[in-house]
């Protein structure tokens, strides 16, 4: 991303639960930008602008949040939504420097198919890698194409962009190739639970004896 997008944004006067509410109730959400040697900077956005950035950069959206005319580089560190509507609620920003590098959570896809006898599963959806904060990847992509059950994937096989670098334990099993297991003692129990279940009902259909 060579050029983030600029969002406007009001400086915050009022703090507390019932200055929130009613930004939200005019359409803008709170926020907070924390960036080292400066002040915290209290903000408040419109709800729709923060809402279309995050929804189509992810949760590590880069951007400009301009103040008073000034505009802060910045990027994405938390959304908090609300539990009944999904709407953000509040948003933290991590202010940053042009060519500073930050350490983010990248999500794993997988493309193509393993071989048809193997299970796939995905014991990671994310890596953490240290990378510039103006090209930070969407996400990072492992072939799985004619992978046989025994294989696996570690975060040591994920091919990273240029200049970025893996924080997560390269020995991190990533995606596992196995097959398809049956829980035999699961198996047993019912089977005898079954069994037992019969006996009983054997036992019980006998008369009494005195």
């Amino acid at each position: 991303m060579a050029t983030p997008p600029v969002i406007k944004a009001d400086k915050r006067e009022e703090f507390g639960k019932g200055a929130s509410r009613r930004l939200r109730r005019e359409g803008k959400v709170p926020g907070v930008l924390y960036e080292s040697g400066i002040d915290n900077v209290h903000f408040a956005v419109d709800r729709l602008e923060i809402t279309a950035l995050v929804r189509n950069e992810g949760t590590n959206a880069v951007l400009e949040l301009e103040v008073d005319g000034e505009k802060l580089l910045c990027m994405v560190k938390n959304v908090d939504q609300n539990v009944l509507t999904l709407e953000i609620d509040h948003v933290d920003l991590l202010g940053v420097k042009r060519g500073e590098k930050v350490v983010v959570e990248v999500p794993v896809v997988t493309e193509g198919e393993a071989h048809p006898a193997a299970v796939v599963l995905q014991e990671a959806d994310v890596v953490e890698v240290e990378v510039d904060a103006l090209k930070i990847p969407d996400e990072l992509t492992v072939s799985i194409e004619g992978k046989e059950i025994g294989e696996q994937i570690t975060a040591a096989d994920i091919t990273l962009p240029e200049g970025a670098e893996l924080i997560t334990d390269p020995e991190t099993l990533v995606v596992n190739f196995t097959y398809e297991q049956q829980d035999e003692e699961l198996e047993e129990a019912a089977a005898e639970a079954e069994e037992g279940g019969a006996e009983a009902g054997a036992e019980s259909t006998e008369e009494p004896t005195e």
